[in-house]
């Protein structure tokens, strides 16, 4: 019993002592919330040194006697800080309360100049004293100083915000109604009852849950107390769960003693039927979310921790390690927002037709898009109102007398409409279908269905966009390839062309009509591979080892009809570098083309090879118009601009720095207007790249 006892006062002293923490740390200065605090601090120190006491006997009585008045003068003192806002509008209040707080005091200094040795925990029976007996009376005095305080806060609390104070009401009534009948019990018998006085500990830690309660709903007692919800519920749970295992323990304990013969079979089988029907309800849904709101509608100001909804909200969107797409996590997440356990999803095109796009724990659907314009999307978008249809039923009138699609009867239990909406636009809505546990909706869920509506809405518009920034770059890479086919298929007409224009005159030429077979088999040959390029939308082929001197000196020779002839200077022996043959052949020819073009025929048209530090130099110089800086900076590798006409593509420039930069070289020009321009392709070569 005494163990029992002193772990009660212990119990209290820790739960106190949790209580002072947190109002210390989050007091910021205001009168109540330093009544409080004080309150708070000297219980602590009262339910330790009882718990002390009774171990160990070492305090002198006075010390605890002390103790004693000092807790109730705190929490009388509270209680009058309560008050005083009566007091502030109502004169006579004022003065009462003035009087009551000179009452307290004589209360406390009448008990605390009767201390002698007589001890909290011990008989007064044969002392007759007057000293004992103002002792006794001024303890029951401040306890029903404490009673009559307690109900002048709840009548003196207008009834809307009774909500606020009734744990606290109830708490500190337990304590002064419990202490009154310790002390008239003392009082009539001439003795304090051992038992009720070792039970005040337990009474005491019983209560501190709901000051706590108290403290956290009234914020001008000190700063909000963050008293989690999940730490409620779970403690709870808990809490329940033991005190469930106890009654069943007592009632398995009442069958075997009674049962007979059969009594300790019985007593198996009840504590094994109790565990499994506990283990069902810890995992009900239903008993959770009904636990859930009981919590929340009670315990708490407001009904949702914003922050912990907040984050679950972005974390369901997420999908972190979730296989759900995009549309089913979008009504997973609003669902639970509610405790729903399902809906489905539609989404609206641009035309604002709206289409079911995901189900969430429903059969599987064949339901008729919502036309544009219909009057259900457009009461959603111009209202952006959650739609109750419940309320609805209820009273049509407060929805404008809304016309409900007909699918909805198809649909099993629908319950609420979410719009989506995103940039002023909805871009869907989801239907939610009833809760496990009955919910009275107000404020709160609405603007969070609608906060968590807006937040889903924009992560399935950035879903679209990134879907639709998929295809476009799909559409964007076989749009490039296609330029870079035509523009080299324009080079090869232009050959072909040459050719034509040429046989005119040297038809009967044996060595022309060879050169030009040569000129259209290596034509077709090209025009293949870029036919396969294109089906194939690959930029090119696989990079081969590539004589790059022999191409170059190809390059040369097949750009000497045209004025002025190219002249090429560079090693004899090879130049191996990982190139596409065609690609490089027709990116250096193109550079050269480029040079002859700019170049009037009396002019020069260089091309340079030379290798340094494992690295291949291609140099094309001219003496033609040249370029200045703003044009090679701003215009000369961008694609599609062109200073031809509608003879030029555009993309010649842009195609050979994306095609050397991939080799991992690069791409220089030096030009100035009137001195001509010169053009610098850089790439490593084979055996510097580590190719034998």
């Amino acid at each position: 019993m005494t163990a029992v006892a002193a772990a009660g006062y212990a119990l209290a002293a820790v739960l106190f002592g949790v209580l002072t923490l947190l109002l210390a740390t989050q007091w910021r200065g205001r009168a109540k919330g330093g009544y409080l605090l004080a309150a708070s601090v000297v219980s602590t120190v009262w339910a330790g040194l009882h718990a002390w006491q009774i171990l160990y006997q070492t305090l002198p009585p006075n010390l605890l006697l002390a103790a004693e008045s000092l807790r109730y003068f705190t929490w009388l003192l509270f209680l009058l800080a309560v008050l005083s806002p009566v007091a502030q509008r109502d004169p006579a209040y004022r003065r009462a309360l003035a009087g009551a707080h000179l009452v307290l005091f004589g209360l406390v200094a009448v008990v605390l100049l009767s201390l002698d040795d007589y001890g909290p925990v011990g008989a007064v029976a044969g002392s007759e004293t007057t000293r004992a007996d103002l002792k006794l009376i001024g303890q029951l005095l401040l306890a029903i100083a404490g009673m009559g305080l307690i109900e002048q806060v709840l009548r003196n609390t207008p009834p809307e915000a009774r909500w606020g104070i009734k744990f606290l009401c109830i708490g500190l009534g337990a304590i002064f109604v419990f202490d009154f009948y310790l002390y008239t019990d003392a009082l009539l018998f001439r003795r304090l009852d051992h038992d009720i006085w070792l039970a005040r500990g337990v009474v005491n830690a019983m209560v501190v849950p709901l000051l706590a309660v108290s403290a956290a709903r009234n914020p001008d007692w000190s700063m909000p107390l963050a008293v989690s919800r999940r730490m409620v519920l779970h403690t709870t749970a808990f809490f329940s769960a033991g005190v469930y295992m106890l009654l069943m323990a007592l009632a398995g304990y009442y069958i075997k003693v009674y049962g007979g013969e059969w009594g300790q079979i019985l007593q198996a089988a009840f504590i094994m039927g109790a565990l499994l029907v506990l283990l069902v309800l810890l995992f009900s849904g239903q008993l959770r979310a009904r636990l859930r709101v009981l919590i929340n509608k009670h315990f708490f100001t407001y009904r949702y921790d914003y922050r912990e909804e907040w984050l679950h909200l972005m974390a369901a969107l997420a999908g972190p390690g979730s296989d759900r797409p995009l549309n089913e996590r979008v009504i997973f997440a609003i669902a639970e927002i509610v405790e729903s356990p399902g809906g489905l999803l539609w989404l609206c095109d641009e035309r604002g037709s709206c289409r079911i796009a995901a189900r969430l724990h429903h059969p599987e659907l064949d339901l008729p898009p919502q036309p544009p314009g219909d009057a259900l999307t457009a009461f959603l978008e111009e209202r952006r109102w959650v739609i109750d249809l419940d309320e609805l039923a209820r009273d049509p009138t407060r929805y404008g007398s809304l016309p409900l699609p007909g699918w909805l009867d198809a649909v099993d239990s629908p319950w609420l409409i979410v719009p989506l909406m995103h940039n002023d636009r909805l871009k869907g809505f989801v239907v939610l279908f009833r809760p496990r546990a009955p919910q009275a909706l107000n404020w709160e869920n609405l603007d969070l269905l609608k906060t968590a509506g807006m937040q889903a809405a924009s992560y399935l518009a950035l879903n679209q966009a990134a879907q639709a920034l998929a295809e476009a770059r799909q559409f964007e890479g076989f749009n490039r390839i296609s330029a870079f086919v035509i523009h080299d298929l324009k080079n090869l007409i232009a050959q072909l062309s040459l050719v034509v224009s040429n046989a005119q005159r040297h038809r009967a030429n044996p060595e022309f009509i060879d050169d030009a077979v040569r000129t259209i088999e290596n034509s077709v040959a090209k025009m293949n591979r870029l036919m396969s390029q294109l089906r194939s939308a690959t930029a090119a082929d696989a990079a081969d080892r590539v004589d790059l001197a022999a191409l170059v000196r190809d390059v040369a020779t097949a750009h000497q009809r045209q004025r002025p002839a190219p002249r090429y200077e560079g090693p004899a022996t090879p130049v191996p570098v990982r190139a596409e043959p065609d690609r490089l052949s027709a990116v250096i020819g193109h550079i050269v083309q480029n040079a002859q073009d700019a170049t009037p025929p009396t002019g020069e048209v260089e091309i340079g090879l030379a290798v340094s530090s494992g690295r291949a130099t291609v140099t094309v110089r001219d003496t033609g118009a040249g370029m200045d800086d703003a044009f090679i900076r701003e215009r000369l590798f961008r694609p599609f601009d062109s200073t031809k006409g509608l003879t030029g593509m555009g993309i010649g420039a842009y195609e050979c720095r994306e095609f050397v930069t991939s080799l991992g070289g690069w791409v220089e020009v030096r030009s100035a207007p009137g001195k001509g321009t010169s053009f610098t392709i850089v790439i490593p070569t084979a055996d510097a790249a580590g190719e034998g």
